[in-house]
């Protein structure tokens, strides 16, 4: 069994390598051409993000046509292939992998929605990934993904709405845009139907990430959790949030990882966040 994503899970190259995982990249429409978010680092990507301002680039999902190449070697081989993807709640991308299976209807294909993005969507990639090692079916990893989907959190904040506004991805946030835009949202995945929604806002990224923390800390308490915590171009403000969430959380095992490009232009270099679950769903892995 083997597993395919995309590049909006914010894998890192040791994941990927460690754990055999295929990434499929979303791709970043510049003026000059269309970009794989693969072959452009996150600080190359902000140079070129803010020199084109105020215009931004697109994004899109991949086509039918890259998933093929897996699709093809999972029927050639008769080895099972879990699909596990972006929200479709945020992205196509799901809905493109449905079209490139459906033209290979004699593979073993598993397509998952995560219902979630960055940290929380690598949670279980990864998690999905040590259970294969485990020796588990298909159909006990399925089981347990939803669990994480429903347990884990996706939160995030930003230096400014801008980049979502216009982007047109805002979503249940617009109420915060127009007059509000300097604003600190405090933004996370509804894992119900994979949208965003609005926890909070504050008028500082200090008062921000307090936020973040105590909403945190309600969910998860005293609970033993696996955080990971990503950024955009804002490695002092990542590390304050982490050392904040070591503060209050029963943090068992921690990481920070820069997010993707492809999400970096709905949300701009100010972005700072975390993803979270619980560790006793992993324990037997």
């Amino acid at each position: 069994m083997h597993i395919l994503t995309d590049s909006a899970a914010d894998l890192t190259a040791q994941d990927i390598q460690t754990w055999g995982i295929k990434v499929v990249p979303l791709n970043i429409q510049f003026p000059q051409g269309e970009v794989s978010s693969s072959d452009i680092s996150a600080d190359d990507f902000y140079d070129r993000l803010r020199a084109m301002a105020p215009a931004v680039p697109t994004t899109s999902q991949p086509s039918p046509a890259a998933f093929m190449e897996w699709y093809e070697a999972s029927q050639a081989s008769g080895e099972e292939l879990l699909s596990i993807h972006v929200s479709s709640g945020l992205s196509g991308t799901l809905n493109a992998a449905k079209v490139a299976s459906g033209q290979v209807p004699n593979a073993r294909i598993r397509l998952i929605d995560t219902y979630t993005l960055s940290p929380a969507q690598r949670f279980q990639v990864l998690t999905a990934a040590m259970a294969i090692k485990a020796g588990w079916s298909s159909a006990q990893i399925v089981e347990r993904l939803d669990k994480i989907r429903h347990a884990s959190e996706a939160i995030f904040t930003l230096e400014t709405l801008e980049y979502l506004a216009r982007g047109g991805r805002i979503g249940r946030v617009q109420a915060l845009a127009g007059s509000l835009l300097h604003i600190k949202p405090i933004i996370h995945v509804d894992t119900n139907d994979g949208k965003y929604s609005t926890v909070g806002r504050a008028r500082t990224m200090g008062q921000a990430l307090k936020t973040i923390t105590g909403h945190l800390t309600s969910v998860y308490g005293d609970k033993p959790v696996w955080t990971t915590v990503i950024h955009g171009q804002l490695a002092d403000k990542a590390a304050e949030l982490d050392s904040m969430l070591r503060a209050a959380l029963n943090v068992g095992r921690a990481d920070m990882v820069r997010i993707s490009p492809v999400l970096g232009v709905h949300t701009g270099p100010g972005v700072v966040g975390v993803g979270v679950m619980p560790l006793e769903l992993i324990a037997d892995l």
